[in-house]
């Protein structure tokens, strides 16, 4: 097949594939009014596929989505299309240090999407736990996906784009595993400005003390054919109060990929 510089990938895919990924905070605070927050905020914008960290037992239920799993250490996944299989494995680490992802291959109108769910551990200094944690994962990836399907990692990383954690994943340090190379949704497609999901306007983080932070990512796999899960447009989401009540401590991510 002779490569065509002007279209590397075949002609590019139009239609796409609206994801979002959001860190829902569990049940502290008035969690009540956060879920209603976070359903008003999910029905706005109308996703294909949401990717959950700290969700709870029935919350899937309660947002509407069709079809729904919920896996180990409170990650989620809601879709408006059929899940085929999904796979929970806990990441490497200490006790203190908990980290997972749920693997869930959706049966979308267009072929499957593989879809990567992730909780790193959070703790500030355990980079190098989350660098372990990133080579499994990233094994996981490599052993499932398919050239030929759109495969997506998102979830909460708890480390910035400019990490070694998350440069393994993004190319710009050795790579966790052979050929796996992500695109940031953020960084190809965001809506301008740092992107933070941590933020200290968020009265909910505030207290925390830490600094502002791009924490919550989409990645995609270097595209398919037809470019299938390029990036193109990503912004944050959930930083507005709904009744006056801020959703979650973390702002979601949305992103539109090819698909």
């Amino acid at each position: 097949m002779t490569y065509d510089i002007a279209e590397p990938y075949g002609p590019l895919i139009t239609t796409t594939l609206r994801l979002v990924t959001w860190n829902v905070w569990a049940r502290f605070g008035p969690w009540e009014r956060r879920e209603t927050a976070i359903k008003a905020t999910l029905a706005r914008h109308d996703p294909d596929v949401v990717a959950l960290v700290e969700a709870w037992e029935g919350q899937a239920e309660r947002l509407g989505a069709p079809h729904h799993v919920f896996a180990g250490g409170g990650l989620a996944v809601l879709s408006r299309w059929p899940i085929e299989r999904h796979e929970w494995r806990r990441l490497p680490g200490p006790q203190d240090a908990e980290g997972g992802v749920v693997f869930t291959e959706i049966a979308g109108p267009r072929g499957p999407v593989h879809l990567f769910t992730v909780a790193l551990t959070w703790q500030l200094e355990h980079s190098a736990v989350r660098q372990e944690q990133v080579r499994a994962l990233s094994a996981f990836v490599a052993e499932l996906q398919r050239r030929s399907h759109p495969t997506i990692v998102c979830g909460d990383f708890n480390a910035d784009p400019d990490s070694d954690e998350i440069r393994m994943l993004t190319g710009k340090a050795a790579t966790a595993a052979p050929d796996l190379v992500c695109y940031d949704a953020w960084d190809t497609a965001g809506t301008g400005g740092p992107g933070h999901t941590w933020a200290r306007a968020n009265p909910w983080a505030a207290p925390v003390l830490w600094p502002d932070r791009r924490i919550d990512h989409i990645l995609s796999a270097w595209p398919r054919r037809g470019g299938a899960g390029h990036p193109v447009h990503c912004e944050v989401i959930g930083a507005d109060p709904v009744d006056g009540v801020v959703a979650s401590d973390h702002y979601g991510v949305l992103a539109d990929l090819r698909y």
